[in-house]
């Protein structure tokens, strides 16, 4: 029996160590639109069709409470990795050095797309690449 096709990644999770400075991070220079925080736990936002979900990793590792929505617990040590599609990486490199936010590197693969990574506040690395860097050939 073969599996069900997938659409698409629906969410991803990185682990942060501060909601206020990931909610700056990605909703204020960002600006992706914040769609729930919970202090102490959790902030996610909407990035296009997928959702981008912050969570304080210690909080996550917690069995849910009685009553609660039944979400297994998880979490991450050290830095994750997530990459958004940017169709203007130039605009978007202009912004994001105009903000002080320190470029690790800007390349063009082999087969020709670009990509941006940087840091967000809780270190883990953030890449922008053209959308057509894992368009099929």
């Amino acid at each position: 029996m073969t599996a069900p096709a997938l659409s698409g990644v629906l969410e991803a999770a990185l682990y942060v160590d501060d909601l206020d400075k990931a909610e700056a991070f990605y909703a204020g220079l960002l600006g992706l639109e914040r769609i729930l925080r919970v202090d102490g736990r959790h902030v996610f936002f909407r990035a296009g069709e997928t959702v981008v979900l912050c969570f304080v990793a210690s909080a996550t590792r917690q069995p849910p409470a009685k009553g609660a929505l039944p979400v297994p617990p998880h979490g991450a040590s050290g830095p994750g990795h997530l990459c958004f599609a940017a169709a203007s990486l130039d605009r978007l490199r202009d912004h994001l050095t105009a903000n002080h936010i320190a470029i690790e590197a800007d390349f063009h693969w082999p087969h020709g797309p670009r990509s941006i990574y940087v840091r967000d506040p809780a270190g883990n690395s953030v890449e922008f690449a053209d959308p057509a860097l894992w368009a099929k050939p």
